[in-house]
């Protein structure tokens, strides 16, 4: 194996991109820690990055009819649960597609099922248990949204083998992750409507984004095994792309905002423009420190995304309140 990323302590059964200290690793009872890692509960960025898109259409949503019901803090909070359930349950799936391959990176190598701390039958069974758990959350929202989480299915499924025959596997995880815009947004308004879809193609350039920088990490060890990405597709290319995703982004979501708020008060929708405009800012800053020879470098990039999906939610939030 090659890389250069982070070491685990040798028979910890830590993870090697884990943040040391982290709460699994620390509190968690000693027989849940192989689990909660498949599930990548001691790194919870992937939670946030499934769950800001959601959050971005439920207040986009809010601000398009101009009603906040009690039905929304709900919504709100079933989002949270279901985005740390099904997170989990795609991360395990994910674990279980790739073990073969994730033994043989560096990065990946500690991961519980190649490092044996759980057997295939025992991650099925973990992912079944999230998977329904997830599922009682999604029954409560209004049908048209669980049509919506149960289609989500497909592209969840799919995504662990798209980097075995594209190179834009980053795609396939840009359209399972930002699913949540349409659905939180058809949760509230119970359809779905153009502002939302727009704000699910702003979300995918943004996956297209912070995982082009994540996926840096592995460049050699994926060239090794013939893994494809987005960061080996680009190579020394990949600056002027990121660029190009962010500006993908920040266009897209404008445009969202503009369509939600059609015919609104001008001073709520430049707020609400303000959330894409800070976001983009945030972007921007990743860019002027992309060192793709840093690990470590790119593992803080990456996570700091979580900061920039929130950035644009007070602008929505105030918007509303106009």
């Amino acid at each position: 194996m090659t890389g250069n990323g982070p070491r685990p302590e040798a028979g910890t059964g830590e993870v090697a991109d884990a943040v040391r200290g982290n709460w699994v690793d620390r509190l968690a009872p000693p027989v849940t820690r192989p689990y909660l890692r498949l599930s990548r509960a001691d790194r919870p960025i992937g939670t946030w990055l499934l769950l800001l898109p959601c959050w971005w259409g439920l207040l986009l949503a809010m601000l398009s009819d101009g009603q906040a019901r009690w039905l929304d803090l709900w919504i709100f909070a079933g989002c949270g649960i279901g985005a740390f359930l099904m997170r989990g349950a795609g991360c395990t799936w994910n674990d279980i597609t790739d073990r073969h391959i994730d033994g043989s990176v560096a990065r990946t190598a500690s991961r519980p099922i190649p490092s044996g701390q759980v057997s295939v039958a025992g991650a099925l069974a973990w992912l079944a248990a999230q998977a329904l758990a997830a599922f009682c959350i999604l029954l409560t929202f209004p049908a048209a949204a669980i049509l919506l989480g149960v289609v989500a299915l497909g592209p969840v499924a799919i995504y662990p083998f798209a980097k075995r025959f594209t190179w834009w596997p980053q795609i396939f995880l840009g359209i399972a992750f930002n699913w949540g815009a349409l659905l939180a947004w058809t949760a509230h308004t119970g359809r779905l409507e153009w502002p939302a879809v727009v704000l699910y193609l702003a979300g995918i350039a943004w996956t297209l984004f912070y995982d082009t920088i994540y996926a840096q990490q592995d460049v050699e060890d994926d060239a090794l095994i013939g893994v494809k990405s987005t960061a080996r597709l680009f190579g020394v290319h990949t600056p002027a792309w990121l660029r190009r995703f962010l500006v993908a982004s920040v266009a897209l979501m404008s445009i969202a905002v503009i369509l939600a708020l059609r015919g609104g008060d001008p001073i709520a929708v430049l707020v609400a423009l303000l959330g894409p405009w800070a976001f983009g800012l945030h972007l921007m800053w990743q860019l002027t420190r992309f060192e793709p020879e840093s690990a470590q470098g790119l593992l803080r990039l990456f996570r700091s995304n979580r900061d920039s999906g929130l950035l644009p939610l007070p602008f929505f939030a105030v918007a509303l309140l106009l």
